[in-house]
């Protein structure tokens, strides 16, 4: 008689699964489609193509882009740090980096705005120094994705960094290459697809942010208005089928997106020989 290759548990475990997706994920997602289907195509595209959502959709994803792009630079500086020098506080500041994890956004988002309006601490002198406010502009959006999105960089980066093997760069050394050379050729190909991992995860929570950004954001419809916080607005209004109806888009570009990250993911591991 074959014995099953199966483990174990495996239909419980499966049938768990299929029920978590069908009840967290799928049906919120029909429902949302179906009530979008209310709308007549005229209706949705007037909805869609109305120059206030237009706006907050280019605010939203412009920052969350931008923001995203800036903690991957930056987040990968700080895991090489933790990763390769040691320093005084290191455990502490550590640490520190999951702090936007454990803080509710809505308190990060008032302190945000404490430190960055005109008068705060960076904001004062930031708007004497080069005359630029930050606070209540699409600027402290980007600020405020940034402090949101650094720890999935740092924490992506960070596992590759420690299992990666110096060796490498001290073979490379010793066949004559400089710095510069055995970063781009050695060390960047194998920590750029987790780079590119954290740049998409910080970039799906900065599109769909809403408690830290509206404090800092000054919420200004055509200026600074996300598109989060123009679905809430909606939903006060009582216009159901109007929410539902932005929110579905945001879904589908944010699947898009997120798609083609991580196609360009798999395209690079699969250059480097890693899959």
């Amino acid at each position: 008689m074959p014995q099953s290759h199966i483990m174990p548990g495996f239909r419980p475990a499966l049938g768990f699964t299929l029920f978590y997706l069908a009840l967290i994920v799928l049906i919120p997602l029909s429902a949302m489609l179906l009530k979008t289907l209310q709308l007549s195509l005229d209706q949705f595209w007037e909805i869609l193509t109305s120059r206030r959502v237009l706006t907050s959709f280019r605010v939203s994803f412009g920052a969350a882009l931008i923001a995203a792009g800036i903690a991957a630079v930056l987040g990968s500086v700080i895991a090489w740090c933790l990763v390769r020098y040691p320093f005084p506080g290191k455990k502490i500041f550590d640490a520190l980096i999951d702090l936007p994890f454990a803080l509710p956004t809505a308190v990060a988002g008032i302190v945000l705005a404490t430190i960055y309006e005109p008068k705060g601490w960076i904001g004062k002198w930031v708007m004497d120094a080069i005359g630029v406010q930050i606070a209540y502009k699409p600027l402290g959006i980007v600020f405020a994705l940034i402090f949101i999105g650094l720890p999935f960089v740092v924490r992506t980066i960070e596992p590759v960094l420690q299992e990666f093997d110096s060796a490498m760069e001290e073979a490379a050394a010793s066949l004559g290459a400089n710095r510069w050379q055995a970063f781009t050729n050695i060390i960047l190909p194998n920590i750029l697809p987790a780079a590119i991992t954290g740049f998409a995860l910080a970039f799906a929570r900065g599109v769909g942010e809403y408690g830290s950004v509206i404090f800092i954001a000054g919420n200004m419809p055509y200026v600074s208005e996300v598109v989060p916080l123009l679905i809430i607005t909606k939903l006060e209004q009582y216009d159901y089928a109007g929410a539902t109806a932005i929110g579905l888009i945001m879904l589908l570009l944010s699947f898009v997106l997120l798609l083609m990250i991580n196609g360009l993911q798999w395209w690079m591991r699969r250059r480097n020989g890693q899959l």
